[in-house]
């Protein structure tokens, strides 16, 4: 059984028991949270496609820690110039917990 689920403006597939890396939500640690926003869900033997979301179908997920991605480095470099530039960024991430998929 999974589901996918739309986070912010990505969506991740997500099945009972998984830990996935969102972006950064408001929840404090340890809280809990439902996400209503689920595209796509099925168990095996039938499949239910939202338009654009599922209204019986609920993904409930614990906030596990707030964390930073490792840095991705971007680099540019004007060929006969001598000039580049280098630039870091660290993307700020929720970890969740996904405990239950409730549908009805």
């Amino acid at each position: 059984m999974f589901a996918i689920v739309q986070l912010g403006s990505l969506q991740y597939k997500v099945a009972e028991g998984d830990t996935i890396d969102a972006q950064l939500l408001d929840e404090k640690e340890g809280k809990s949270l439902t996400i209503d926003q689920v595209l796509f869900f099925t168990d095996g033997k039938t499949v239910k496609i939202g338009q654009p979301f599922l209204k019986d179908v609920k993904v409930t997920a614990k906030v596990l820690a707030h964390h930073k991605d490792e840095k991705k480095l971007s680099f540019k470099y004007l060929r006969r110039k001598d000039k580049y530039w280098r630039q870091g960024h660290r993307q700020k991430l929720t970890q969740l917990n996904i405990t239950k998929i409730a549908v009805g």
